[in-house]
């Protein structure tokens, strides 16, 4: 199987429309985005209606945009793949019935492609991955550490056991009416402190991978409520800071620990939450001090993307593990079964 294959990649597993064309698994030809965060604002949140809608309303277009971006046509591609999970079903829907439609009218194979295998082999985009590596997933759904021993095989060593490190600061910045999405703002805050309200660390069993930020959460609103009892001013700036000590904290300790236990090559971080400029920094300056090796994306192929999506299809086209067109949009989809096979 040549590994100088053009695949078509499609993304639509939440609030970004996009469609790549990505050569070889590695080089990207053309990366359209189209984000819906204007469109979402206004409810403090994705609306999985409205993103799916909006989908169908761009998807048409932007695939036309990475065609003539890449320079190639239809008839130059090798395979079609598309995020088949994890995410909102309807979003995921509108992907799949376009990728299942080129894949039946081009005679061409289709790859049904995991979300956060995307994630990860995003790095695979700038860089070359040595194994064993080690992944810090941090998203708005997923905060995982991922062991791969070899290319493609992926076993997760913890997860998260309540909310996701991206659905927490979603929260308490709707807690303290930040504008969506909240992140950025308690970043940016956070950074620009110079006082800072100490929070609470759930580091969970002294051998566990696994991550809580429930009451990390709770703790944030304990404060915010203490201080409207006491008629205090609200120190936001002082609050972010600490919430977002906190999570880089435990998120950082756990990532360096399961490095040194599995004897890991690599380090990388993955997700939305890995354009956070608190953890970049202080993910780098940990590992830097520990001598581990270090990867991480750039901005534009943190956030959701097809470029991603291509460079993990890449896997399982080398392989010659396709998908049947019957294939189901899958929101709980598995990280460790869509595992290549050989």
């Amino acid at each position: 199987m040549t590994t100088n294959e053009l695949i078509l990649a499609v993304e639509t597993s939440c609030d970004e429309t996009s469609v790549a064309v990505i050569r070889g698994g590695k080089h990207i030809l053309s990366n359209i985005v189209s984000s819906q965060i204007e469109t979402h604002k206004r409810f403090g949140g994705v609306v999985p209606e409205i993103a799916s809608r909006k989908h169908v309303e761009s998807i048409s277009l932007i695939m036309e945009q990475a065609l003539l971006e890449a320079g190639v046509t239809f008839r130059d591609l090798s395979a079609i793949a598309v995020t088949q999970g994890p995410g909102l079903v309807g979003a995921l829907l509108v992907g799949i019935v376009a990728a299942k439609s080129l894949s039946m009218a081009l005679g061409l194979p289709l790859i049904g492609t995991h979300h956060i295998a995307g994630h990860i082999y995003a790095n695979e985009l700038v860089a070359e991955m040595q194994y064993p590596c080690l992944a810090l997933v941090a998203s708005g759904g997923h905060t995982e550490l991922v062991l791969m021993e070899s290319e493609g095989m992926f076993k997760i060593l913890g997860r998260t056991r309540d909310d996701a490190v991206g659905e927490a600061y979603d929260k308490v910045a709707r807690t303290l009416q930040f504008p969506y999405p909240g992140g950025p703002h308690i970043d940016k805050l956070a950074q620009g402190a110079e006082e800072e309200i100490v929070m609470p660390r759930a580091w969970l069993e002294p051998d566990s991978y696994d991550f809580s930020f429930s009451g990390l959460k709770s703790a944030v609103l304990a404060a915010i409520n203490s201080a409207k009892m006491k008629g205090e001013p609200l120190r936001e700036a002082a609050l972010a800071r600490g919430f977002q000590a906190s999570v880089i904290d435990v998120l950082v300790t756990k990532a360096l620990r399961a490095v040194r236990e599995t004897g890991a090559k690599q380090l990388l971080l993955c997700g939305g939450v890995a354009a956070n400029g608190g953890l970049r920094a202080a993910l780098t300056a940990r590992c830097e001090e520990a001598g581990i090796p270090l990867l991480i994306p750039p901005l534009k192929l943190c956030t959701d993307n097809a470029a991603m999506i291509g460079a993990a299809a890449h896997l399982k086209w080398t392989r010659g593990e396709f998908t049947p067109l019957d294939m189901k949009a899958e929101p709980g989809l598995s990280l460790e079964e869509w595992s290549v096979r050989s």
